[in-house]
């Protein structure tokens, strides 16, 4: 180990729901690499985004702050914010090799390859996308033509990316790279890859192994029509139908398939860092940026919603010998804590703007893992803007304590509320009953000064009275 600092191997999946783990009670996934994880590491499963799509959920992870306190809620931004130095910036001044692959998705990569920021990656190997749509600056893209393929026709073709050209294998290649370089001090990867985020297009080895008949479908009850009907002006990127008109289960056999494709292309990955004699001095942490709604509520794909599905995550940490082992822990998390565990093991102090807290507690043993947060926070903000056609004009928050989870959604006179123990996939919207009333505005009270305490810049350092 590097001066008592370990590596760090950061994988991070794209829209992959916590629900999707075998080990984690999904018995129609295939994850036996993830499963032999879970069972050698602890899994935190209460571990919530702080924003349902890419952009502002990244953001906020490798800022520690909301995205609403850093002002970048949405996707598709010219520019990042400048203020908070991002995590692997403050990795990098503390002596870590810091490297990329894959995504990163800080900013637009929307008709251009994206901009570096102060970001502190030595190793930059970037896809924002397994596509061929940027001339240069790709590097998944261009490794794939290296291999005498075409990417475009591939993912046109019937039997789609094989294995051989796919991204996964691509981010793999690259980190293996990283890993076996030399050097002096401790390193920490980034490795982001796209997959299981729509287009739902698994290598065709993989789709043949879950057929649509044998999948158990979506949580869905027809009462949840008229409740999407309510918020039919809130933004979403799919429309409300039933599941066999989303052709749900065909969907999610595709998406279990990616995900399958996930868990072997990792398993190589640790493979990898077995065979190079660092896995003792390696903190490995598998988690994804979002969810997906993959059917539920009569919702596929992601937005201004906030169910189970989409804002929770998977996210499970190893390092032999040093964390627990076996343990799952159900206290509410955020990804910001993520960050701030990250930091803590980096040897970093915490700016003090930093509003994630480390998990190294419960990780060593020394704290009840049943509770870390008193509640959790989620947010989506795109303000309509004049400029593009894209803006929504939807806001919307969550907060969600142990029991209750409570969402409002500004501006729309709408909200929703659940309680979790009773209702733990969120069908009985208990926001105008009446017997609900006392504990909706209790968390409307909570939900508002969590808003206000914990997202409101309130400008320079006071340096007098007046």
């Amino acid at each position: 180990m590097n001066g008592n600092r370990p590596n760090i191997l950061w994988y991070c999946t794209d829209q992959q729901r916590f629900d999707t783990i075998g080990a984690l009670g999904n018995e129609f996934v295939q994850t036996p690499v993830l499963d032999q994880f879970v069972e050698g590491g602890t899994a935190f499963t209460h571990a919530y985004c702080q924003s349902p799509i890419c952009t502002p959920s990244r953001s906020s992870f490798m800022t520690g702050i909301y995205p609403s306190k850093l002002h970048n809620t949405r996707n598709g931004n010219d520019t990042f914010p400048s203020g908070p130095t991002l995590i692997s910036r403050l990795l990098f001044d503390a002596g870590y090799d810091c490297g990329l692959v894959g995504k990163f998705h800080l900013v637009s990569a929307g008709r251009r390859t994206e901009p570096r920021l102060d970001d502190g990656y030595r190793f930059w190997k970037h896809s924002h996308a397994p596509r061929d749509d940027w001339p240069e600056g790709h590097d998944y893209a261009e490794w794939v033509r290296d291999k005498g393929g075409d990417l475009d026709a591939l993912r046109d073709h019937p039997d789609r990316v094989p294995r051989e050209f796919h991204q996964n294998t691509w981010a793999t290649e690259r980190s293996i790279e990283f890993i076996n370089q030399d050097r002096d001090g401790p390193w920490m990867l980034s490795v982001n890859i796209y997959d299981p985020h729509p287009p739902f297009i698994p290598s065709k080895s993989y789709a043949d192994r879950f057929p649509a008949e044998s999948m158990p479908g979506p949580h869905f009850q027809s009462s949840d029509i008229e409740q999407q009907a309510k918020l039919a002006d809130v933004d979403f990127q799919g429309n409300v139908r039933t599941p066999e008109e989303h052709e749900a289960k065909q969907k999610q056999a595709l998406y279990y398939a990616m995900i399958a494709q996930i868990d072997d292309e990792f398993g190589r990955l640790l493979q990898a860092l077995d065979d190079s004699g660092q896995r003792e001095d390696t903190v490995i942490i598998f988690t994804s940026d979002h969810g997906e709604t993959l059917g539920d509520h009569g919702l596929m794909y992601k937005g201004c919603r906030f169910y189970e599905g989409l804002v929770r995550v998977p996210l499970i940490f190893s390092w032999p010998g040093q964390f627990q082992t076996g343990l799952q822990s159900p206290g509410l998390v955020e990804l910001l804590d993520m960050s701030a565990t990250m930091l803590e093991l980096g040897g970093v102090d915490l700016p003090d703007y930093f509003q994630g807290r480390s998990l190294l507690p419960i990780l060593r043993g020394q704290a009840d893992p049943s509770r870390f947060r008193e509640f959790v926070r989620c947010e989506y903000f795109d303000a309509l803007d004049p400029h593009f056609t894209g803006g929504t004009g939807s806001y919307g928050t969550m907060y969600r304590d142990e029991r209750y989870k409570l969402v409002v959604y500004h501006g729309k006179g709408q909200g929703e509320l659940y309680d979790l123990k009773n209702d733990p996939w969120e069908h009985e919207n208990l926001w105008e009953h009446a017997e609900a009333e006392p504990i909706r505005n209790e968390l409307l009270y909570r939900s508002f000064d969590a808003h206000v305490l914990l997202t409101t810049d309130v400008g320079s350092r006071r340096i007098a009275p007046m």
